[in-house]
This record gives C-alpha cells, structure tokens and sequence, in this order.
C-alpha cells in the first residue's frame, strides 16, 4: 500500500477541477486520494501520519479555511496548500496566516503546483528550498524603494488601489505605476505571485503602518 508519507490529498467539490487535478498528479507519479468535500476527507484526517494536503478555498459546509483549522487543532503537520479562484487573495491570505504553506490561483501553473507539492512531501527538501527561496525574496524586497514598500504592504492586506491611494495620499494611477515597477522588481507574473512572496517573507506580520507621507 502507498505510504501516507508521500501521499497527496486533493480536496475540492468541483468534479471537473478535482479529476483534472488528480489526473495532473497521476501524470507526474505523484500517489494522489481524491475527496469530494472537506467532511469526507475528516474522517480520514486523524488517521494520517504524513502526506500533503491540497484544498479549494471556497467549498459548501466545510470550507478550507475551516479545514486548515481542524488541521491545527489536531497537531498533525500535514502541510497544507490551499487553492483559491480568481480574487480570492484576501482568502489565501488569511489561509497562510493560519498555517498553509502555499497557495496558488486558478488557473494555475502545473509545474509551480507540482514543485510546490513536491517540496512539502519532502520536509528536509522544503526546508532547504525556503531558505534559498526566502534570501532571493528579501534580496528583491531590499531593492524596492519606500514607497514601492507601502503599495506592496496594501495589496497583501487586500486593499484596492483606490484604498491605498487614499491612504498614501497620493493618486490611484501613482498607485499603478508603482504596482507595475514592483512587480517587475520582484519578478511576480501575476498579484497572487506578489502576495506569495510577501506573505513568505512575513510582510503581514513585520509590516510597520505606513508613515504620512506628502503627495509627490
């Protein structure tokens, strides 16, 4: 029988997304068990021993936030990597503040997930490529400018542009422009990218609230 240690737990009541997801690992070699629903999958989970955990955000009675929390609660150290639809970053957010390793945003890149999934079954190969992958993330935070700091402090939190303009004082388009500048900087194709790298690097929790600032 496969070893819970290298077993990969998809958790998501979309048929579709679940068997496309199965089949991707499948495909990679990647010993996957497929549930319907979180409440299915918890009568499983205090029997585990070792293995990754890979859950839709959004899902009817049982959501992956709760199911992260039930993680938690049982002290198991399953790592869990949560995927969220299109503008659910306030969602990943608050699923890595709670203890996810990783999220990632429909529609997602195969060979990121698989890497991302890969790394947290093997613990001592996680451990490794974080501290490699959290020195090239404060190395590009190091290069950002002040104010390229206080717009990327406001997108992990969820705001708009409109809200971070107001609170900086200066214009949404000033916001967008520093948005694209950062963006670049640190490499991130998309906004869940840039709140992955922050949210790695502990933006959330080290942010300090932005100084007043005249508009420039």
């Amino acid at each position: 029988m496969p070893s819970d240690a290298a077993m990969v737990y998809v958790i998501d009541d979309d048929e579709a997304a679940r068997q496309s997801l199965e089949f991707l690992l499948r495909s990679a070699g990647v010993q996957v068990r497929a549930f319907e629903s979180a409440a299915a999958f918890l009568e499983l989970l205090p029997q585990l021993k070792g293995g990754c955990i890979v859950t839709d955000v959004r899902m009817p009675e049982i959501s992956g936030i709760d199911l992260l929390r039930r993680v938690n609660e049982l002290e198991i150290g399953i790592p869990v990597i949560v995927i969220t639809g299109h503008g659910d970053i306030a969602l990943a957010v608050e699923a890595m503040k709670i203890g996810a390793v990783d999220f990632f945003e429909k529609p997602f890149n195969d060979e990121a997930l698989l890497a991302s999934i890969r790394a947290a079954l093997d613990h001592e190969a996680n451990q490794s490529e974080r501290k490699t992958q959290l020195a090239d993330i404060h190395d590009k935070l190091a290069a950002l400018s002040n104010r390229e700091r206080q717009v990327l402090e406001g997108l992990v939190v969820g705001k708009p542009n409109k809200a971070i303009a107001f609170d900086l004082s200066i214009s949404p388009r000033t916001v967008e422009i520093y948005r694209a500048n950062l963006m670049t900087k640190m490499g991130a194709n998309s906004l869940s990218d840039l709140v992955r790298m922050a949210m790695i690097a502990g933006i959330v929790e080290s942010s300090p609230k932005p100084a007043p600032a005249r508009r420039p």
